[in-house]
């Protein structure tokens, strides 16, 4: 264990355990100390789930990059492990970006990153060259391959970017290591690189799985690849994202591309196209296949363009979403919060057939720590309210509105109004299929607020900073409407 590791390893044992509880959020990952961003190494270990995240454990702003570790058996209660990598060799000395792990057949944990390593060019520029590299450990003590890195300029295919060649997502298949990594081509956007490999370590490129020709984005970053419901799916975040309607908002994105593998030519055939999450902060989502062979996945619930705006005082900065079961339907992604967090529901409160039109509040519908489904129906059957508002997270001063407009079939989520200390991007709008009815599930932590939509037809993921006093629920109609309410406290 070289001496960054140390340095990062004895920082933790010292500042964790100053850590209030009151300040973290009850079921969501966070650093604990410093910032947190990507997920990584989102894997199965021993029978246990493992999950790595970029980490800079000095500061809540982002630094050079180690790896924080943590780890599960019901993706709710999360045991934090000592920090695994930090960036303290020539091929990694400017960061251990994100990557994946997967357990060997000697027991062993393997984990794949990218290693970066700054250089100052003639005219001052610094440019960082990423190459992939390997770590195998325990599951708590983790050291790199003698070989590093296994992956790096002269193993890209013709128009390869060495400086944007990075997130390998490693997995093993009928008999077989494969690797998807993002990489930057010669028509100077994202493509996603397959590689493979007997054994783990010794690794050679196998094709261009997917391709952007400049239509998503830039640079695709975090890919994964799996198979769901007989169909292949890629998930990416974009860099550099032109807005497509509401469907894709601009900047740093999330794209699923939903298709079938032509197995000859190692290249994924698009079918269908959509946006991850439509939410303010999700990114760099991450899959693993759960021991029960659910597809899991869980991302940063923060986004790049918010990164900077933050309460005082916090000890951390970041938090990963709640993970999420995957599953296809009618050719779309569809997610639904991990089963495993109904076992934490507690004090119920429940109501049908209210009628709403002015502003109204429902006895013991309130709280911040909640799981809560509303299905909302027209209350007259001859005309369609105009609007339906949800208001939660409320007192005097703050409140976050979620309204669905049935008009143009959109939700609009608003946080103006939910404590961040600047002016940011804090608005979204985003499209819904047409239903005869409409239901919203509501997860909400000490920071966060995370919305599914039908039953996972769209899901949104937004940070909140709002006191967690502020736990007043309120419903409004323009236009008669029809609800049931279905509230569980969450004691995790």
């Amino acid at each position: 264990m070289k001496n960054d590791l140390e340095r990062a390893r004895n920082f933790e044992k010292k500042y964790l355990p100053r850590v209030k509880k009151d300040e973290m959020p009850h079921f969501h990952v966070t650093g604990g100390v410093g910032w947190i961003n990507d997920p990584n190494g989102f894997s199965v270990y021993q029978s246990e789930y493992h999950l790595f995240f970029q980490y800079y454990p000095y500061d809540v702003k982002w630094g050079p990059m180690h790896w924080g570790h943590v780890k599960t058996t019901d993706f709710i209660h999360w045991a934090r492990l000592p920090c695994a990598l930090a960036p303290d060799s020539p091929y990694d000395k400017d960061g251990c970006f994100s990557g994946g792990a997967v357990e060997l057949h000697d027991g062993r944990q393997l984990l794949m990153y990218t290693g970066v390593k700054n250089t100052r060019r003639s005219n001052g520029t610094v440019v960082g060259t990423q190459t992939q590299c390997l770590a195998v450990g325990n599951g708590v003590d983790y050291f790199k391959y003698d070989k590093n890195p296994v992956l790096d300029a002269k193993d890209l295919p013709e128009g390869g970017n060495p400086i944007d060649f990075r997130d390998p997502k490693i997995w093993f298949e009928n008999g077989l290591y494969y690797a998807v990594v993002g990489n930057r081509t010669a028509d100077k956007s994202g493509s996603i690189l397959l590689f493979e490999s007997e054994d783990g370590f010794d690794w050679r490129f196998s094709s261009v799985l997917a391709s952007c020709h400049n239509q998503f984005g830039k640079m695709w970053e975090c890919p994964d690849f799996f198979e769901l419901d007989g169909r292949h799916v890629l998930l990416t975040s974009p860099q550099d994202m032109s807005s497509m309607g509401l469907e894709f908002h601009p900047g740093n994105s999330t794209l699923c591309i939903i298709g079938s593998y032509d197995r000859e030519r190692k290249h994924l055939i698009r079918s269908n196209t959509q946006a991850v999450d439509y939410g303010t902060d999700f990114y760099a989502m991450q899959t693993v296949k759960a021991i029960d062979g659910r597809r899991v996945m869980i991302a940063w619930m923060q986004s790049w363009e918010t990164s900077g705006c933050k309460p005082d005082k916090l000890p951390f900065f970041g938090q990963m979403t709640l993970p999420r079961e995957l599953s296809i339907k009618d050719g779309r992604l569809i997610q639904k919060p991990v089963h495993e967090i109904e076992r934490f529901r507690s004090v119920k409160v429940g109501y049908e057939n209210v009628i709403i039109s002015d502003e109204t509040n429902l006895q013991g519908v309130k709280g911040r720590f909640i799981d809560m489904t509303v299905t909302v129906r027209p209350g007259n059957k001859n005309q369609m309210y105009r609007y339906f508002k949800l208001n939660v997270a409320k007192d005097g001063e703050h409140v976050t509105m979620i309204r669905h407009k049935p008009e143009n079939n959109t939700i609009r989520v608003d946080r103006s109004r939910s404590g961040f200390p600047h002016d940011i991007v804090n608005v979204r709008d985003f499209p819904i299929a047409a239903h005869d009815e409409l239901k919203l599930r509501i997860i909400m932590d000490r920071y966060s607020l995370e919305l599914f939509v039908n039953d996972g037809e769209q899901a949104a993921s937004f940070v909140i900073y709002t006191p967690v006093m502020a736990d007043s629920i309120s419903f409004s109609s323009d236009g008669a409407a029809i609800i049931d309410v279905e509230k569980y406290e969450l004691e995790v």
